[in-house]
C-alpha cells in the first residue's frame, strides 16, 4: 500500500493526517472532506457551544497526541495556542483530554 484516502469532517483533517503518518509512516495520506468555508460549516451546527468544544478537543489532540505517541508533531501557530487558551478559560473544555 502506497497511499490512503482519509475522509473526515473538515476540522479533523489535521489530526487524521498526523495519526496516519505516525501509525503508517510508509504511506502517503490524502485527506478529504466536504469543501466548505468555515462560516458555512459553523452555521450548519445545531449547538454552537458544543461545536466550539468539539473543535477545542480536536485542537488539543493535535497538540497532545505527539507527546503520547499517537501522532506526528505538527506546528501549531502561537495565535492558535493563544486562542485555545482563551476559549479554555471561557469554559469550552468538554472534549479536552484529561492529564
Amino acid at each position: 500500500m502506497h497511499s490512503v484516502l482519509l475522509i473526515s469532517i473538515p476540522y479533523m483533517q489535521r489530526r487524521a493526517y498526523a495519526t496516519c503518518r505516525k501509525q503508517w509512516p510508509e504511506v502517503d495520506p490524502v485527506c478529504a472532506s466536504q469543501p466548505m468555508a468555515f462560516d458555512e460549516y459553523a452555521k450548519e451546527q445545531d449547538d454552537e457551544a458544543e461545536f466550539i468544544s468539539m473543535m477545542m478537543g480536536d485542537t488539543h489532540r493535535v497538540m497532545e497526541y505527539p507527546r503520547r505517541g499517537f501522532a506526528i508533531e505538527q506546528e501549531v501557530p502561537e495565535h492558535v495556542r493563544d486562542a485555545f487558551e482563551r476559549l479554555r478559560k471561557r469554559g469550552y473544555d468538554t472534549w479536552l483530554l484529561s492529564d
